[in-house]
């Protein structure tokens, strides 16, 4: 390369919306003839975030299952191989959703609302919203991601809540959805540099409770049919079943995706469906024109809540969603608390 590579680092909360801006970024920079490369992270095999990716974008990629969230060798490592294969102009790096001690820059309206106090309800114990806010107060840049879903005059309170609550942060609204402030978003992440400023103050001790207290499912599911069926509505009587049984015992969810990938034809599209919060309805992010015979569906569960309990509750739900001459058998569950994060370096004096 005949000048250094730009990184760009898109952080947040589970369910933040990471991936829809990570998609837009790149179709940004395809736009603008620029090579880019992208770096993801998450644990575990069989994710829907991936299939996603692969549906919506052909950006040269990395992914790590190990994490690169603390193991700054793992992110240069994936750096210089995707610079080997494709000399990318500009690096994307996804980290996971519940990783801080890094530099966020996205937060979901609805999710904030309710921490800063504009919204009444359940939600997560203190111990996992110290994650969420330390990503906050580490972001360069505080992107409300998603503002089409903020109802009424509700979004002007959330940025000044945000800019109360974060002193000195730059406090952007954007939606990938319709592409509101996405060019602004867009032009200081491919234009300007980032000022090294003193490292986040974190307790690690609490970090590692916090992740503790998140249970990780990832399954895979086979569907057959003797007819032709929707694909939207296996996702969403899946979808309902496990929220139901998640408010029945309390466990709030960070985030529900699965996709359905059809056996035969459509060009590789997917359907992909949602849930963020106990108190909203899952939402399809991306639907199906034709109805199937035969799918495979894979399945990512992120909630507070012990993962033997979320293998049980995907397990019934399984059971219990498929309609009338329909089956839906499981092909690979597995679940799992992540482990304490140890960082393989950290610099107290300033961020890079």
């Amino acid at each position: 390369m005949n000048s250094p590579a730009r990184y760009i680092m898109i952080g947040g909360f589970l369910c933040a919306g990471k991936t829809t801006a990570v998609a837009a970024l790149a179709k940004h920079l395809t736009d603008l003839g620029q090579r880019g490369g992208l770096i993801t992270n998450d644990q575990g095999r069989e994710l829907v975030d991936t299939r996603m990716l692969q549906s919506r974008i052909a950006l040269p990629r990395m992914k790590f299952r190990e994490g690169f969230c603390c193991k700054f060798n793992s992110l240069i490592d994936a750096a210089r191989r995707l610079t080997d294969q494709a000399r990318p102009e500009v690096f994307i790096a996804e980290p996971v959703g519940s990783c801080t001690d890094l530099v966020a820059t996205v937060t979901y309206p609805l999710r904030a609302q309710r921490i800063l106090g504009l919204d009444e309800g359940a939600g997560f114990s203190e111990r996992v919203l110290y994650i969420y806010k330390k990503q906050l107060e580490e972001a360069d840049i505080i992107v409300v991601s998603k503002r089409d879903l903020v109802e009424g005059d509700a979004l002007e309170p959330l940025m000044a809540a945000l800019r109360k609550e974060f002193p000195g942060k730059r406090v952007l609204a954007v939606s990938a959805h319709d592409g509101a402030g996405l060019a602004e978003w867009f032009g200081i992440l491919t234009s300007e540099d980032q000022v090294p400023r003193p490292a986040l103050e974190i307790d690690y001790d609490i970090y590692a409770d916090a992740e503790a207290l998140l249970g990780w499912l990832n399954a895979t599911l086979i569907l057959e049919s003797d007819d032709e069926v929707e694909s939207g509505t296996v996702l969403e009587a899946l979808a309902t079943n496990i929220q139901r049984q998640l408010l029945a015992e309390s466990a709030e969810v960070a985030h529900l995706k699965m996709t359905l990938t059809p056996d035969h034809g459509l060009n590789g599209e997917v359907a992909v469906i949602n849930l963020v919060r106990n108190d909203f309805r899952p939402e399809f992010g991306q639907e199906l024109e034709e109805p199937v015979t035969g799918a495979q569906i894979i399945l990512n569960l992120r909630a507070e809540a012990d993962p033997e309990r979320l293998a049980a509750i995907v397990e019934h739900a399984v059971a219990t969603s498929a309609p009338a001459g329909c089956r839906l058998t499981l092909d690979h569950l597995e679940r799992f608390r992540p482990g304490r994060p140890t960082p393989t370096h950290r610099d107290v004096a300033t961020v890079a």
